[in-house]
C-alpha cells in the first residue's frame, strides 16, 4: 500500500507515510478511507513523505479537488493540525499548492503547513520533547 496509517489515540494524531511511487488515487484513497473513520474526527494529522521515492504529478484540478474533499470531510467543530513533512523539493511544492487549496475552502478550520524536518513537525503539533520513536510506539 503506498500509504500506510498508524493512529495515536492518547495524543490524538494520524501518522500517514508515503512509500515508492505516489499518485493522486493513492492520497484520495486514504482520505476517503482514514477519514471517514467517526473516532479520530478532531486529530492532528501527519502526513510524512519521507519515503516517497517518485510522485506521478497530479493536475492542479486533482490538487484543489483532494483540498475540497478534505475540507468537506474534516469536523466541522475542530481546529486540528495538518502537517505534511516534505524533505523533498517535489513534495513540498504540492504540499504548498494542497496547503493554498485547503486555505480557501469555505468553512476551512483545518491548520496545514508543510515542513522540512520532524522536528519542526514535532513543534508545530504540539510534541516536542518527544522522539519519533515513543509516538510510533504509542500508536496503534
Amino acid at each position: 500500500m503506498p500509504i500506510s496509517c498508524r493512529i495515536n489515540h492518547f495524543r490524538r494524531v494520524v501518522l500517514a507515510a508515503g512509500h515508492g511511487t505516489l499518485n493522486d488515487q493513492d492520497v484520495f484513497t486514504y482520505q476517503k478511507t482514514v477519514w471517514s473513520r467517526k473516532d479520530i474526527a478532531g486529530y492532528d494529522e501527519l502526513m510524512d513523505m519521507t519515503e516517497v521515492q517518485k510522485i506521478v504529478p497530479p493536475s492542479t484540478a486533482r490538487i484543489r479537488q483532494l483540498a475540497e474533499v478534505a475540507s468537506k470531510m474534516e469536523s466541522s467543530n475542530s481546529a486540528s493540525k495538518f502537517a505534511i513533512l516534505a524533505p523533498t523539493d517535489e513534495a513540498y511544492g504540492y504540499g504548498r499548492m494542497f496547503k493554498a487549496f485547503r486555505a480557501y475552502q469555505d468553512g476551512e478550520t483545518r491548520n496545514v503547513e508543510v515542513f522540512r524536518t520532524k522536528q519542526e513537525v514535532m513543534g508545530f503539533l504540539g510534541l516536542a520533547g518527544l522522539t519519533w520513536e515513543q509516538i510510533i510506539q504509542e500508536s496503534v
